[in-house]
């Protein structure tokens, strides 16, 4: 008998500020530039998770705005559902989980993040939700 796959949801907040300018972090545990986010709480909703993720890793409130895609990592069996939001308290900084944080622009993604990563930021700025799957590192 089969047995029936188990998945991880993770949330990750695509930060965007008056100016366009988008917040990403040096992650801590493997040095790429990602937006923050990271694995859902069993009670806790999508929006409250992307809120309690953006604060701890990077010190700043968050109004959660829409949803902007739904990603999945076919390698690890990771879903991650991405919400554009808008900065709402608070001042950025260095945490335990993010060694460095910027305020990038979009033409600054594909110079610092690896595609998978790089095209949640992009798909914030798109009108409709999108749906994408990769492997980690490539869209596929």
């Amino acid at each position: 008998m089969a047995t029936t796959p188990k998945h991880s949801v993770s949330v990750a907040g695509i930060v965007v500020r008056d100016d366009g300018r988008v917040l990403v972090i040096k992650r801590d545990d493997n040095g790429h530039w990602e937006a923050p986010g990271g694995v859902l709480e069993l009670d806790e909703s999508f929006e409250d998770g992307v809120r309690r993720e953006v604060l701890e890793e990077t010190g700043l409130a968050v109004a959660v705005e829409r949803l902007t895609g739904v990603y999945k990592n076919l390698t690890h069996g990771i879903v991650a559902l991405v919400y554009r939001c808008r900065p709402a308290g608070g001042e950025p900084h260095v945490t335990e989980e993010a060694r460095e944080i910027r305020w990038i622009t979009t033409g600054d993604v594909q110079r610092m993040m690896t595609p998978a990563f790089g095209i949640r930021v992009l798909d914030a700025f798109e009108e409709l939700p999108q749906s994408r799957v990769h492997d980690g590192i490539n869209l596929m």
